[in-house]
């Protein structure tokens, strides 16, 4: 199978357990942070920005150095056991009892759910991948759910559109939090757009091995977004972000998306304020 090509036709998918509605704990002292290898390598200040987001809510952030990817673009292209042992490697980095937080709602849905398939046939495995997948939070759901923070927003008035990874979406329910968040800033007036709950094109490696389709897709969205009327684009994936800014760029146009910990920051920074009352 060269790098490319897609999984075997006969490979199988197993779906994690199903989920009942999540209970969360109270605020923690301490958290793990799981930066993602695209925030990281292209979106270090997204990565930056939720850390001190979260130091401002009285959390001690922990950033193991050794961690790389979550194994989701081998996961999805057909490399079961190459993801397998990246997604390996990541269990042994979080393996305390702190909430692993991630600024990223596809690869938080790689720990919160596809882990399950990956060591489907490792019984001891699973049970860390069990204690991984309830502590794991996207940063939005996060900061909504665990910390109650209410904002308090110092920025000018701004209409805003919000575009949520497919995945994250479907897996993590980032639209709902993101909007929770944004409906908190007083200044900022969210903006619907059409193809909302479309895919970007992104898609990690689908990006890659299908890049007419990818292309096509990813105009659809930008000229939704720029339809829609925002100044701004707010994004808590920054897969999506890379593409969707990458196509506004190359039409020439000042549209540009921005990670949510990025905007959250810079929207009450000023005020000094940000944590539950």
């Amino acid at each position: 199978m060269s790098p490319l090509s897609s999984p075997p036709r006969n490979a199988t998918r197993v779906a994690p357990p199903p989920e009942p509605a999540r209970t969360y704990p109270p605020k923690p002292a301490d958290v793990y942070l799981f930066g993602t290898c695209v925030v990281d390598v292209f979106f270090p200040g997204a990565g930056m920005d939720a850390i001190r987001l979260l130091e401002r809510e009285g959390i001690r952030v922990h950033f193991p150095q050794a961690q790389s990817c979550c194994g989701q673009p081998a996961y999805t292209s057909g490399y079961t056991d190459e993801a397998r042992e990246v997604a390996r490697a990541q269990l042994a980095l979080f393996a305390g009892d702190w909430p692993v937080v991630i600024p990223s709602g596809s690869c938080a849905g790689m720990f919160r759910h596809h882990y399950f398939e990956l060591f489907k046939d490792e019984p001891q495995t699973l049970e860390q991948v069990e204690s991984l997948s309830a502590r794991t939070f996207e940063l939005a759901e996060f900061l909504l759910e665990v910390c109650k923070v209410r904002l308090d927003d110092s920025g000018a008035p701004v209409k805003v559109a919000l575009h949520t990874s497919c995945s994250a979406r479907r897996e993590m329910n980032t639209h709902v939090h993101g909007r929770a968040l944004l409906a908190q800033l007083g200044g900022v007036e969210r903006v619907d757009h059409d193809h909302e709950s479309e895919c970007c094109g992104f898609g990690g490696s689908f990006s890659v091995r299908m890049p007419d389709i990818s292309g096509a897709m990813v105009r659809d969205k930008a000229a939704a977004l720029k339809g829609s009327g925002a100044a701004e684009v707010v994004s808590a994936d920054c897969g999506c972000l890379l593409n969707i800014n990458g196509c506004l760029e190359k039409q020439g146009d000042a549209l540009r998306g921005e990670h949510l910990a990025s905007f959250l920051l810079r929207r009450t920074a000023s005020s000094g304020k940000g944590g539950a009352r």
